[in-house]
This record gives structure tokens, sequence and C-alpha cells, in this order.
């Protein structure tokens, strides 16, 4: 059996939520789950998140099944190729949403395996063994920093310019989705905006979702968690847990 929840939160300090997420199905009992994080100020980082997450849940949706590893692959591909076609192509003819973009974190279970992929500094993890482990890598500045040496992961998570991308839809042409192959034995898959994970450690995050909570619970407790350390931003949270006896 398998369970799922998804939640989204303004913060406390931003008054518009340019996150979006969403958590869907196949035909054949597949999931997607996706959080996209906005930017671009005023309602147009919300739009190009909506994009995202509106066309990869309807083309999902819509799929009997997604196939094989290798399909599930090109079809992750193919559909951020549509994705950031669409924002660049939406802001060619409407000058205010210029520089709108978004990142985005995804990723596909099946009953054969289980991929992940990431444009940004949105993030995906998996629970195995009560033990939290992130599988992507954040498309940022200071993370290619810290790649080459010239920061410590210390300094990193101090540093001035901690948020900026260096990849992100809407902002590259061509763009690339970072994707990676998972061991589908886990307990849980957890996806989530930096809204979370800059506010609220790994460690933290795991107390969490060990607990004896509903994922309702455990999603809900983590975003108050980030909002009672600040909430300086918006925070998407999805969760996936697969409970005894699912392979």
């Amino acid at each position: 059996m398998i369970e799922t929840f998804y939640l989204t939160d303004a913060g406390m300090v931003r008054e518009q939520n340019e996150d979006s997420v969403i958590i869907v199905k196949n035909h054949n009992n597949e999931y997607l789950m996706t959080v996209s994080d906005g930017m671009g100020g005023h309602s147009n980082g919300e739009l190009a998140s909506s994009i995202a997450i509106m066309h990869l849940a309807k083309n999902f949706t819509s799929t009997d099944s997604i196939g094989t590893k290798t399909d599930a692959v090109n079809w992750l591909k193919q559909n951020v190729n549509e994705i950031n076609y669409k924002i660049f192509k939406y802001t060619e003819t409407h000058e205010e949403s210029r520089g709108m973009g978004a990142t985005l974190v995804v990723a596909i279970l099946t009953s054969d395996f289980l991929l992940f992929g990431n444009i940004g500094d949105s993030s995906g993890y998996v629970m195995k063994n009560n033990k939290l482990h992130k599988i992507t890598k954040d498309h940022t500045l200071v993370n290619l920093l810290v790649s080459t040496g010239e920061l410590s992961l210390e300094e990193a998570k101090e540093h001035p310019r901690k948020n900026v991308l260096m990849k992100a839809l809407g902002a590259n042409d061509p763009i690339e989705m970072d994707i990676f192959d998972v061991d589908k034995d886990i307990e849980a898959i957890l996806l989530c905006s930096d809204g979370l994970t800059n506010m609220v450690t790994d460690e933290q995050i795991t107390r969490v979702l060990i607990s004896d909570k509903s994922p309702l619970e455990k999603v809900v407790r983590l975003i108050k968690k980030s909002n009672n350390r600040g909430g300086t931003d918006n925070v998407s949270v999805a969760y996936l847990i697969k409970k005894s006896g699912e392979k």
C-alpha cells in the first residue's frame, strides 16, 4: 500500500506563493511526484511553476503506462523541453513576464523502477532504513564552487549568493534535466522546494519522517517547522510512503 500527501504554503514573509506541487497516478497505478519553485516576482513565478506542473500532470495521467525505464527517461526529457518552450514562448508575447522561470524536481515510481530528475535547487530525497538520502544535486553557484573546492560546505551554507541558480526552466535554452536511476527498495520519497531545506536541517526532516504520524501530519509538521524558523520563502512538500509489504 502506498500513501501520499502534498502541500504548499506561502511562508511567513512572502505575500504570494510561487511554488506548485502535485502527486498523480496514471492508468497503471504508476506515480509522478513533482515540485516546482517559480521565480520572476509578482504572478510570473507562479505562472512558470504552474505551467511546469500542469504540463507534466496532464501528460502523465493521460498515459496507460510510462513504459520502460528508457521510455520514462525519454518522456522526462521531452516534457522538460516542451515546458521550457512554453515558458519562453509566453514571455515573448507578455513583456511583463520577461525573466520568469522555475525549478523542477520530479520522481517517477513504477513497479519496476524509480527515477528522479531535477533542474535548479528544489530537492529530492529517499528514506531507507530510517535514514534520509538526498538524490538530486542543486544547480546553484555555491554548489558549483563547492564541487571545485573553492568553498567548503560550511561556507556554502552562509554564502550571500547561495540561492543564485545556474540552471532553471525559462532561463536556459536548451535545457537539460539531471536524471537519477534510484534503487526502488526504499521506504519513502520526499520532494521539496528550498523553502524547506533553507529553514530545516536534514536531521530535523528525518525526525519528522520517522515519527509515527500520517503522511498528512508529517507534511504539515515540516511546513510548520519551516515557518516557525522564519518561513522566509514559499515552502512545498510532496511525500510518498510505502507501507509494509509494498514492493
